[in-house]
């Protein structure tokens, strides 16, 4: 793992929290999208050489919707840079901790994603993260 590359944030509201969190870092999001296979929307803002992702889930059986009612607004995950999610993967199973899905698939930002559930990271959802090139 190279660096922390964004914490997300679950918010109940996109909009209403596009706006504090403007207010708060003093600029816009610079990039708002949906990916629908994981029911959710989500923007990302610049903190310094930091990025904050916000994520407002678009149905009810979304992972973020679900995270929501069980713990409502707040951190939801971080999430760190890997040069090769595939072998990261396999590093961490040899390791012990529980991969959410051995096969990364395509998140928002460009990226290839995978979790590794809480139960096996202190009760911090991690997440994997690889450019796409």
């Amino acid at each position: 793992m190279r660096k922390i590359e964004h914490i997300g944030i679950a918010v109940h509201d996109l909009e209403n929290s596009n706006e504090l969190f403007s207010k708060l870092f003093g600029q816009a999001a610079y990039k708002t999208e949906e990916v629908a296979s994981e029911g959710v929307k989500t923007s990302f803002f610049m903190c310094g050489p930091n990025k904050i992702e916000l994520l407002e889930a678009t149905n009810e059986n979304s992972p973020i919707a679900k995270f929501l009612e069980k713990k409502g607004e707040g951190i939801h995950h971080i999430a760190f840079d890997v040069e090769d999610i595939y072998a990261e993967i396999e590093r961490l199973k040899l390791e012990g901790f529980t991969v959410l899905n051995e096969t990364p698939k395509k998140g928002a930002d460009n990226k290839l994603v995978a979790f590794l559930h809480p139960k096996t990271t202190n009760g911090v959802l991690i997440e994997l993260c690889q450019e796409i090139k």
